[in-house]
């Protein structure tokens, strides 16, 4: 870990994924932050699992800096159906964009990852948790490629002395999150749930598993100021952990997104659906060391993400926040 060494606000920064939940989050907190060159990189305007067209891009780029928010990303149903594509096109992903940010001379690499943790990892989990047990099995595949990713990072600051870094954020959601229940995060899928059955005036919504897990979430607009902060202030081959710190079962969760909504009905738990990791909090006390700290609390962030959901989503409720930056 390093000083704090201020980025330039002309440097010329290229936001992989930048239509997606983070990407979009990382292209808002950046401009806030002044920087006056930012270059987004959408899956319509190349496929980074193409090795060719991912150097072509990049290198006609030529970024001073790339913050890696390019993934394919999914919930326990989608990743437990799926690992051939969340275990392939991740590991392509994240080589191909490592490779032709090293082709074209990048000097500052922010890689985020999730779900790389052993399944019963010493809670909080620290940053030395990291291939220490099992993962959980549902999103395993997943969970190696992002391992994957952070190697790559270390390796080529051992090999070629790059100055990049990767973190690990917790569970995220917020503004641009995806509210498919088919492969969707349990908290946009909680929304959309109890949404639909107060519009529908159903008299219970059902949530997957015993409702016991415990979970950590953090606001999406959090992690992309922590981004930016991190890219200034840390220069460190190990991972580094970006959350609150502060987790709730996945019952109070619920309750909370159903108060949020306005549902006044029964919450029913399918004990026969799997909970997946029994808890997952972060140790976020070397992030704190840096001097960061999450500013959006969970009923915050449920009340705007709601009003996000209202206009984009369901079309709903004139006057609702929008999102700004890039959309998909």
């Amino acid at each position: 870990m390093t000083a704090q060494q201020l980025l330039p606000r002309d440097a010329r920064v290229l936001v992989a994924g930048s239509g997606g939940l983070v990407g979009s989050a990382v292209v808002r907190a950046l401009g806030a932050a002044g920087f006056s060159d930012v270059v987004g990189a959408r899956s319509a305007q190349v496929d980074l699992r193409d090795a060719d067209a991912a150097r072509e891009f990049v290198t006609a780029t030529r970024p001073d800096v790339v913050v890696d928010a390019a993934a394919r990303v999914g919930g326990i149903a989608a990743n437990d159906a799926r690992p051939v594509e969340f275990l392939h096109d991740n590991l392509r992903i994240q080589a191909n964009l490592l490779d032709a940010a090293h082709a074209a001379g990048t000097e500052r690499l922010f890689l985020g990852s999730s779900c790389i943790y052993p399944k019963f990892a010493e809670q909080p989990i620290r940053e030395d948790s990291l291939l220490t047990g099992a993962l959980e099995p549902t999103n395993d595949a997943y969970a190696i490629a992002k391992i994957a990713g952070i190697m790559g990072v270390q390796s080529y600051r051992r090999e070629y002395e790059r100055r990049w870094i990767s973190a690990m954020p917790t569970n995220l959601y917020g503004p641009g999150d995806n509210f498919d229940l088919e492969s969707s995060h349990v908290l946009p899928a909680l929304i959309q749930k109890f949404h639909e059955a107060t519009v529908n005036g159903e008299p219970s919504v059902t949530v997957w598993g015993t409702g016991t897990p415990r979970r950590e979430f953090l606001h999406v607009d959090d992690l992309a100021a922590a981004c930016v902060h991190l890219l200034e202030a840390y220069d460190d081959p190990a991972p580094i952990n970006v959350g609150t710190g502060e987790d709730v079962t996945i019952a109070e969760l619920a309750s909370a997104v159903a108060r949020t909504v306005g549902f006044s009905g029964d919450i029913v738990y399918d004990t026969s659906r799997p909970d997946g990791t029994p808890r997952k909090v972060l140790d976020v006390s070397k992030i704190a060391a840096t001097g960061w700290k999450p500013r959006i609390g969970l009923t915050e962030g449920l009340a705007s993400t709601y009003r996000w959901y209202l206009t984009d989503v369901a079309g709903e409720g004139a006057g609702a926040e929008q999102m700004s930056g890039v959309v998909e």
